[in-house]
C-alpha cells in the first residue's frame, strides 16, 4: 500500500515557470543595469576611454577629473522657453570633469581645448534602432585655442577616415556656458579672444559673444549673437546670426540667417563692409580685390558652400569708394581650375583721384591710410608701388565697370569711363579702357601678364585719342576759349616691370600726335615766342586768332627714353620746333623749344629756350648763347650804323609760307608700333 503524498498546493506548470523566469530576467536586466550605472565607479574606465578617444581623434585626450553617470531630466538645465516634452523624461546623464584635448603632432604640445565640465544625456531607447540620440550636450567653462604656426600647420582641421557606419548621431541641442575661444594665427598675425555665453529666455538668439585682441598689428573688437546652440534637429530651419566686427578702419557686419550652419549652406545675410582699401579684405575673404581708397558698402549676401563648389552672390550693393559712389552685383564661385569673380559695377559720380590707388599713384599719406608702406620717394613722380602679381593666379575675374560722370579739377575735363576687366590665369586685361575727354574719346587696350611669378610683369598698351577739343582741354584758361580744333593721337608701348614706374622705365614703342586745320589764340603763341612788343600790343588792343596749319608729334621710345623725331607747331604766323628727350627711368627731361616767325615783328626776342630738370621740378631757361649773339650783333651795328640799325639782328624773317605740314601729317599719321615686351625698340 502506497502512502498518499500531502497536498501543499497546485504545482506550476513548466511553461509558466519559463515565462515567469523570462519576465524576471527582463525586469532584472534594466534594474541591474540601473544599479550598475548608479553604483559603478566609472573612473576605472578612464584610462581605457582616454586611449580609445586619443586614437580616434589622432591627438591627446584625457579626463583628469571625476567621471560619473546619473539619471536626470534634461529640463532641469534647460530654460523654460526652450524645453520640449523629451526634456521631462529621465535619461542617463554622463558627467566628465576637467577634460583636455591636446594639439596634433607637429604643433606645440599644449591644450587645444579643455572644459571644466562636459556632460550629455543619452536616450537609451534610441540604441535599439542604432541611433545615438543626445537631447542635450553641455559644456561648462569650455576653452579652445585655434593655433596656426604657418600656412600648412594648424590644429582646427580633423579629417577622420571615412567608414560607413550603421549608427546615426542625433544631436538635438548644444549648450555653452561661459566659454572662451582663443585664435593665434601667425599667417594673419592674429591674436583674438572670443568670450561666449548662453542667452536665457531670448526668442531668437541662444548665444552671445564678444571679441577682443589684435589682427595684423591692429586692435580687434566686436560681438554678436547666434541662434540656440545648436538647433541641429531640423537642419533646414534657418539659423539666425548677427555680428559686427571691427579692426582699425575695417568693419564687417552681418545680420540674417544661415541654413545648416555646420556647412554654411543657404546663407541669406545683410552684409556691410568697410575698410581702408578693398585689398585689405583679402585675409578675411580670400577674394582678390584691387587697391582702393577707403570704402564702405551695404548689400544682400546669399550663397552656400557645396562639397565641390561654393557660390556667393553680393547683390544690390551700394556704397562709396573714397568720395565716389558705387553700386552693382558681384558673384564669387569656387571651382577648377581657379575661383572666379564676375559682376557689374556702376559709379554715377567717380572722382578721378579715387583711381590713383589702383596703380599706386596716390600720396604717401593716402598709402598710410590704406595700409601699405610709404614706398614713394619724395623726388619721384611716377608710381613705384608694386603690383601683387603673386596673388593674380588665386582667382579669375570678369567684371564690367562703368562710370557715368568723372569728377576732377577743372583742368582735365573727363566725363564717362567704361572698362571690361578680366583676369585669366594671372593675365590682367582691360579691354577696353575707354573714357570721354574734352568732347572726344580716349580708347585703350591694356594687358598685364603676371602669369609667371618668377618674372616681371609683361605689359602692352595700345591707346588712341580721337577728336579731343583743344578749348575744352583747358577750360580754366580764358584766352583759350577762342581756340578751335581737335587733337588726334596714338601710342603703342610694351614694357616689363612690377610697378607703373618700373614699366615706363623699360618701355619701348612709339607715340604720335596730330592737330590739323584749327585756330589758336595768338596771345598764347606770342607769349611762347617771347615776342615782347607784340605781347604788349596784343594786351593793349585785344587778342586775335591765328590759323593753325598743323601740329605734328612723333616720338620714339626706347628703353624708357622718349626721343623727339618730329614735334612741330605750324601756323600762319610762326613755326615752333621742339626737340630733345624725356627719360622715364631717371625722370629727367631735356627739351629745346625754338620759335621762328614768318612775318616782320616790331620788336622780337625769338630766342630758343630749354625745359630741363626733373618731372617733379622742371626748369625753364633761355638759350643765353643765342640771346648773346643777337645782343652782340645789335651792339656792333649800333656803333657802325644809325641807331635804328641796332634792331635789325632782332628782326626775324620766317622761312616763308612754304611749310612741311603735309609731310608732317603723313609721317605723324602712320600707325605707331612697339616690339614684344622685354625687347628694345629699333629705329
Amino acid at each position: 500500500m502506497t502512502a498518499q503524498q500531502p497536498k501543499h498546493g497546485a504545482r506550476l506548470s513548466r511553461p509558466v515557470k519559463i515565462t515567469l523566469g523570462i519576465v524576471g530576467v527582463l525586469v532584472a536586466i534594466p534594474v541591474i543595469a540601473i544599479v550598475i550605472l548608479l553604483t559603478f565607479d566609472w573612473n576605472r574606465v578612464k584610462p581605457w576611454l582616454d586611449d580609445k578617444v586619443s586614437d580616434a581623434i589622432d591627438r591627446p585626450f584625457a579626463i583628469r577629473g571625476n567621471l560619473a553617470v546619473h539619471w536626470e531630466r534634461p529640463a532641469n538645465s534647460i530654460p523654460k522657453g526652450q524645453r520640449t516634452w523629451r526634456d521631462y523624461i529621465p535619461w542617463p546623464h554622463l558627467y566628465a570633469d576637467d577634460v583636455h584635448v591636446g594639439n596634433p603632432a607637429g604643433l606645440p604640445q599644449r591644450d587645444m581645448a579643455s572644459v571644466r565640465q562636459f556632460s550629455f544625456s543619452l536616450d537609451p531607447f534610441g540604441l535599439l534602432t542604432h541611433t545615438i540620440h543626445v537631447p542635450v550636450l553641455r559644456f561648462d567653462g569650455p576653452q579652445a585655442e585655434l593655433l596656426r604656426t604657418d600656412a600648412t600647420h594648424y590644429n582646427w582641421v580633423y579629417t577622420p577616415e571615412q567608414k560607413k557606419s550603421k549608427w546615426t548621431l542625433d544631436l538635438e541641442r548644444v549648450v555653452l556656458n561661459k566659454g572662451v575661444v582663443h585664435v593665434i594665427d601667425a599667417v594673419t598675425k592674429a591674436d583674438v579672444t572670443a568670450d561666449l555665453d548662453t542667452i536665457p529666455d531670448d526668442p531668437t538668439y541662444g548665444i552671445a559673444w564678444t571679441l577682443r585682441g589684435e589682427y595684423n598689428g591692429a586692435p580687434v573688437g566686436g560681438g554678436g549673437k547666434a541662434g540656440k546652440v545648436l538647433s541641429l534637429r531640423n537642419q533646414d530651419e534657418p539659423f539666425p546670426v548677427k555680428a559686427d566686427i571691427h579692426s582699425a578702419n575695417t568693419r564687417i557686419a552681418v545680420e540674417g540667417t544661415v541654413t545648416r550652419p555646420a556647412h554654411l549652406a543657404g546663407t541669406d545675410l545683410k552684409l556691410t563692409l568697410a575698410a581702408p582699401s578693398m585689398a585689405r579684405l583679402y585675409p578675411f575673404t580670400g577674394v582678390l580685390l584691387p587697391e582702393t581708397p577707403a570704402f564702405s558698402t551695404d548689400g544682400h549676401l546669399t550663397g552656400e558652400i557645396g562639397k565641390d563648389k561654393s557660390r556667393w552672390i553680393y547683390d544690390k550693393f551700394k556704397g562709396k569708394v573714397g568720395q565716389s559712389d558705387i553700386a552693382g552685383h558681384l558673384e564669387f564661385a569656387t571651382g577648377k581650375p581657379r575661383n572666379k569673380l564676375t559682376g557689374t559695377i556702376v559709379s554715377h559720380q567717380l572722382r578721378f583721384v579715387d583711381l590713383g590707388p589702383l596703380i599706386g599713384a596716390d600720396s604717401n599719406a593716402s598709402k598710410r591710410a590704406r595700409g601699405v608702406a610709404e614706398v614713394q620717394p619724395e623726388g619721384k613722380a611716377l608710381p613705384v608701388e608694386k603690383f601683387h602679381s603673386e596673388r593674380w593666379k588665386v582667382l579669375d575675374a570678369d567684371v564690367r565697370f562703368t562710370a557715368d560722370r568723372i569728377v576732377k579739377d577743372k583742368d582735365l575735363p573727363l566725363s564717362k569711363l567704361q572698362s571690361h576687366i578680366r583676369m585669366d590665369d594671372g593675365v590682367l586685361t582691360l579691354q577696353p579702357l575707354d573714357f570721354a575727354m574734352a568732347g572726344g574719346n580716349v580708347s585703350s587696350n591694356i594687358k598685364l601678364d603676371g602669369s609667371n611669378a618668377n618674372e616681371p610683369i609683361k605689359a602692352t598698351a595700345d591707346v588712341k585719342a580721337r577728336d579731343i577739343h583743344i578749348k575744352e582741354l583747358f577750360p580754366q584758361i580764358e584766352k583759350m576759349q577762342a581756340t578751335v580744333g581737335s587733337i588726334y593721337g596714338e601710342a603703342k608701348l610694351t614694357a616689363t616691370g612690377d610697378s607703373v614706374g618700373a614699366m615706363l622705365a623699360k618701355s619701348n614703342g612709339e607715340v604720335k600726335g596730330l592737330i590739323s586745320q584749327g585756330v589758336v589764340s595768338k596771345l598764347l603763341l606770342e607769349e611762347a615766342g617771347l615776342n615782347v612788343g607784340n605781347v604788349i600790343i596784343t594786351k593793349l588792343f585785344g587778342d586775335k586768332e591765328v590759323q593753325l596749319n598743323c601740329l605734328a608729334a612723333d616720338l620714339g621710345v626706347k628703353d624708357g627714353v622718349a626721343q623727339t623725331h618730329t614735334f612741330v607747331l605750324d601756323t600762319d604766323d610762326a613755326i615752333v620746333d621742339i626737340n630733345g628727350w624725356v627719360n622715364m627711368s631717371t625722370e629727367q627731361l631735356d627739351l629745346r623749344i625754338k620759335p621762328e616767325t614768318k612775318a616782320l615783328r616790331v620788336f622780337t626776342l625769338r630766342t630758343p629756350f630749354f625745359v630741363r630738370g626733373t618731372f617733379k621740378h622742371p626748369d625753364l631757361s633761355l638759350d643765353k648763347k643765342v640771346l648773346a649773339l643777337k645782343g652782340g650783333a645789335a651792339a656792333a651795328l649800333a656803333v657802325v650804323a644809325a641807331p635804328a640799325a641796332a634792331l635789325l639782328p632782332l628782326i626775324n624773317m620766317g622761312p616763308g609760307k612754304d611749310s612741311p605740314c603735309n609731310a608732317l601729317l603723313a609721317k605723324a599719321g602712320a600707325k605707331p608700333v612697339a616690339p614684344p615686351p622685354g625687347q628694345s625698340a629699333k629705329r
